[in-house]
């Protein structure tokens, strides 16, 4: 019964991460383009602010469940989609550990009235990061989800 509980909150934390992702980079990051120079870099520190305690609320238990999964149903069927949805998981933290993470501590300090001449490569490197991470965790519910469907049709 406990392997059923984890699986499902996993499945369940998977689907919360994978919907932030999209709706952050699809919706949020993709309206902020239509906005000006200072307001675009304000609108994103204050997004920072909130998500850099939001998104790690999510990740930390999604990724701790991910791996409580694995070593549980490591002989059952979807086991190799579980595998690579801890793999996009993976990708997706070390995306954000050393690439979005840093540039976001980075921006955080900008003047919105007089950013760094560089800020919009800053922000085109953030932007493709970012499609990378958010492609990661919706690969990651996909995958988790396929391996749920391979154990219920007991293939």
């Amino acid at each position: 019964m406990y392997q059923i509980v984890i699986e499902f909150v996993s499945l369940f934390l998977t689907g919360i991460l994978a919907g932030e992702e999209f709706v952050v980079r699809y919706g949020v990051h993709a309206s902020l383009a239509h906005l000006d120079e200072q307001s675009q870099i304000r609108v994103r520190q204050a997004l920072i602010l909130k998500l850099r305690v939001l998104v790690p609320a999510i990740i930390l238990p999604t990724v701790v469940s991910a791996v409580a999964v694995l070593i549980l149903n490591r002989y059952d069927s979807g086991f190799g989609f579980q595998c690579a949805g801890a793999l996009a998981l993976l990708i997706l933290i070390l995306t954000t550990i050393f690439g979005t993470l840093p540039i976001n501590k980075g921006l955080l300090l900008w003047r919105p009235d007089a950013p760094p001449s560089n800020w919009k490569q800053l922000i085109n490197r953030w932007a493709l990061l970012d499609v990378v991470r958010s492609s990661a965790a919706i690969l990651a519910f996909a995958f988790f989800l396929t391996a749920v469907a391979l154990q219920l049709t007991g293939k």
